[in-house]
């Protein structure tokens, strides 16, 4: 019998339509069965995924022969936010990473300051919902580093990513744990593919949380806040998609 795993489903789904892709991580809320499939895949709550075994083993990482020709852009590609866009225009001069919630040390963070921080370079693979897939190289400030310098109390639990973007006016949120938060593969990228990283794909940061899958890899990271509870955010469940469309919390591959 072979088992079926989330990423053996990904591909079986990318490979069955046939290379038709739908527009957006979004449109794949209109299947419920689609859903209903990867939740059968997943079996994973906000609760029982702290059993999970070996959370602190290493994503395959790829040479750089192994990178895509294309990677696309999906979701957002520019926020609408003036404020947003007058950084962009400005290339981030002026912005700032807040770091705060729990933590001892609240931290105010310049992209230069960032940059000239201890950096972690990845090639990784990248698993859309949708069912494609692409191999990208990312460089960026490893998350346990931020939280270093901050100084997360020990009633903190969780990661919020408040991000630039949003839907219909809804903020767009990603949460992860304190294990993945300290996993050494997850990164606040602010390079792709030996480049700056382009604002389609979340200039100036985004979260790569390589063992997740591509809708936990927020975008236009703004603030990251070290809480104890993701009751107080959206509707409770821990990210836009979880909310909106009751994507799984924890999207381990």
């Amino acid at each position: 019998m072979t088992m079926l795993t989330r990423r053996r489903l990904i591909g079986s789904l990318g490979a069955g339509a046939g290379g038709l892709l739908l527009a957006g991580c979004d449109r794949i809320a209109a299947s419920p069965k689609v859903q209903e499939t990867l939740s059968l895949g997943e079996g994973l709550t906000m609760r029982a995924q702290r059993l999970v075994t070996d959370r602190t083993a290493l994503a395959r990482e790829f040479s750089a022969l192994d990178m895509s020709p294309v990677f696309r852009t999906n979701g957002n590609t520019l926020p609408a936010s003036e404020a947003y866009q007058a950084h962009a225009a400005n290339d981030f001069a002026d912005w700032q990473l807040v770091v705060d919630g729990l933590v001892r040390r609240p931290q105010k963070l310049s992209l230069t300051q960032i940059r000239s921080m201890p950096a972690r370079t990845q090639i990784t693979r990248h698993d859309c919902v949708e069912g494609w897939s692409a191999i990208g190289k990312w460089t960026g400030l490893p998350l346990k580093l931020a939280l270093d310098a901050a100084g997360v109390l020990p009633s903190a639990r969780y990661v919020v990513f408040h991000c630039a973007d949003d839907f219909d006016g809804d903020p767009y949120y990603e949460s992860i744990d304190l294990v993945d938060a300290y996993h050494p593969q997850t990164i606040l990228a602010w390079g792709m593919n030996d480049q700056l990283l382009p604002v389609g794909h979340g200039a100036p940061l985004r979260l790569r949380v390589e063992r997740q899958l591509g809708y936990k890899q927020a975008k236009y990271v703004m603030r990251v806040e070290a809480v104890d509870s993701l009751a107080r955010f959206g509707a409770g469940k821990g990210g836009y998609w979880e909310d909106s469309s009751d994507y799984q919390w924890y999207a381990g591959i």
